[in-house]
């Protein structure tokens, strides 16, 4: 798999035959160098339903004939906005012709602000696994520290995982090198700061400097292969 970072929480993973995006969150993302027009998806997976991680789903959805899989009560309600979702939840997994994905916790909230202002409840927020080619990728969505990231080292043994260091939100670099610790990926790489003033960090100073060899900062647009 060759992953993609395009700021914030984004994710673009590209196999030999799919192209698969993670929280596509593009417009209103200063972080990101990519246009939603230039998008192209095959798949998009959602971690919850806040709008900075729903971000722009439904209009490359509808562009690229994509297929969303996300929580139960979020895939329910982007069926309504005409886009094909495929609902899962939390502890499930399924095997696609793209890969295998996983739902785990997450501690957070999920609900998606609309136009008129309206907020719509979306259900549980979940971290993601994602598999493919023996490989395995955890994308652990916005969440506190908890730990039952132990056995998702355990069970899971992610090659790379994807942690949030913006604190306020989610985990802070504190936390989140704890998070690393116990799921024990050969590389991790943090998300979701320096978006929004709340969220500013050195993402090198407080975090992958501590992990060694084991933390790599990507800057928007940058790749990694797994």
């Amino acid at each position: 798999m060759k992953v993609t970072y395009h700021g914030h929480s984004v994710l673009e993973i590209q196999t030999d035959q799919h192209s698969i995006w993670i929280d596509p969150f593009i417009n209103g993302n200063g972080q990101a160098k990519i246009e939603v027009k230039d998008v192209k998806a095959d798949v998009i997976l959602l971690t919850h339903g806040h709008n900075d991680h729903v971000g722009d789903t439904v209009e490359i959805a509808k562009a690229n004939n994509s297929l969303v899989v996300a929580p139960f009560e979020l895939a329910e309600y982007l069926q309504t906005l005409g886009v094909e979702a495929h609902p899962m939840h939390i502890g499930g997994s399924r095997t696609f012709d793209f890969g295998k994905v996983k739902f785990t916790q997450a501690f957070h909230g999920s609900s998606y602000s609309q136009e008129d202002g309206t907020v719509v409840y979306t259900g549980m927020p979940a971290g993601i696994l994602f598999s493919h080619g023996g490989k395995t990728l955890y994308h652990a969505g916005d969440t506190a520290l908890f730990s039952d990231m132990k056995l998702i080292g355990e069970f899971a043994k992610p090659d790379i995982a994807f942690l949030p260091i913006g604190d306020n939100f989610t985990m802070g670099p504190e936390d989140a090198l704890i998070a690393a610790d116990w799921i024990g990926a050969e590389i991790t790489v943090p998300i979701h700061y320096n978006t929004f003033p709340v969220i500013e960090q050195d993402p090198e100073t407080s975090f992958t400097s501590q992990l060694g060899n084991r933390g790599k900062v990507l800057k928007s647009g940058e790749s990694i292969s797994v």
